[in-house]
């Protein structure tokens, strides 16, 4: 028999729906809720991306944290049965301390990759696009998400090393997500045969300047069909500006759909820009962070309670599944005279016709 009676959050007025907030609104096994961060110095010497899950028709409950420096990647993954309390954020040694909503945050891991930040907001939080994905008539993909600038204070230590992290010399992004999206364990039946992937483009890239936040997204089909397209300036005290059809040039090194620079074309018609992207350090999400197609551990997935799990990582070895998921870069941005620094997130695999990728082992020359 469930057990159906209320949980803490019910004492407070935010429901949506007529139901217990132990409960979504969807009976679909993939509904989640989860955000992501990524804390990178301004020199390319770390770049530190965690995160926290919640499954709540799965029962679980999952964090994880990577840390890239030079060619090693630091791995705490953990998992666990959701409880009761929603608003405590702590998973095995990871966790998530809300100080201030939408302002202020304390991100904690101790463990062999450990750290102790506090995040500040430089910006207001900005609604990216509603995110709709479907494989023929079934809806895979329904995401609400928030993304933020800010900064980042505190110390990370890995594998012997020390970094102390400055608002001054340091730069982090959030992004909020909730909805329903794809959790391993369901291989999609007839639709799957059916509509089998044929390419996949993505950019998502969150910038902070000293002044301003700029944030585009882009998703494309094999064709060059656009289903996502963003590109939104803001700058406190005026209105949020829209920068048209963003179209990126990247500069892939030889032989991979590794980007090591990139143009993007704002098409403002008042006055055309240029933002320039120069990548700092890369971070693949199927290599620790257990994004797909990772084969060592992927969100929502039921590890048993109390589970911990600890990898490093040699990024000099190849990663053949890290060529067919999307990298997190850290990056430095040239926009209008101004120098500013964010999260140059990329994937690219399968046919892309307007990159001139043929299939999913073409590669740029």
């Amino acid at each position: 028999m469930a057990d159906d009676r209320p949980v803490p959050l019910d004492e407070y007025p935010v429901h949506q729906v007529p139901l217990s907030m132990k409960h979504v609104a969807t009976g679909d096994r993939n509904a989640y809720d989860r955000c992501i961060f990524h804390v990178f110095d301004h020199a390319g010497r770390a770049l530190l991306i965690l995160g926290l899950g919640v499954y709540p028709n799965l029962g679980v409950i999952d964090a994880y944290a990577t840390l890239r420096t030079g060619n090693t990647l630091h791995a705490v993954r953990a998992s666990d049965a959701l409880g009761e309390d929603r608003m405590r954020l702590a998973v095995g040694p990871l966790r998530i301390e809300v100080q201030e909503p939408l302002g202020r945050l304390r991100l904690v891991c101790e463990d062999e990759l450990s750290y102790d930040l506090t995040w500040t907001a430089a910006f207001p939080a900005l609604w990216e696009p509603h995110h709709l994905q479907r494989r023929g008539d079934r809806l895979t993909l329904e995401g609400r998400r928030f993304v933020q600038a800010g900064t980042a204070e505190g110390v990370i230590r890995a594998g012997g090393a020390e970094f102390r992290v400055s608002a001054a010399d340091w730069t982090g992004t959030r992004d909020r997500s909730w909805g329903v999206r794809p959790v391993p364990g369901e291989d999609g039946g007839r639709l799957a045969v059916d509509h089998p992937p044929e390419g996949f483009h993505w950019i998502w890239c969150p910038v902070r300047f000293e002044d301003r936040f700029l944030m585009v997204i882009v998703q494309e089909d094999a064709d060059g069909y656009r289903s996502l397209n963003d590109a939104t300036l803001v700058r406190p005290g005026h209105r949020d500006r829209q920068l048209g059809w963003p179209r990126a040039e990247i500069t892939y090194r030889s032989g991979t759909r590794h980007p090591e620079r990139a143009v993007i074309h704002l098409g403002d018609p008042r006055k055309p820009s240029e933002l320039e992207v120069d990548v700092l350090a890369s971070s693949p999400l199927a290599v620790g962070a257990g994004y797909p197609p990772a084969d060592d551990w992927q969100h929502g997935t039921w590890q048993g309670r109390g589970w911990v799990d600890r990898r490093t990582y040699d990024m000099a070895a190849p990663h053949p599944l890290a060529d067919y998921g999307v990298t997190d870069h850290s990056a430095r941005f040239r926009l209008d005279g101004r120098t500013g620094y964010g999260i140059f997130e990329h994937g690219s695999f399968g046919r892309h016709d307007p990159s001139g990728f043929t299939g999913f082992d073409s590669v740029a020359p």
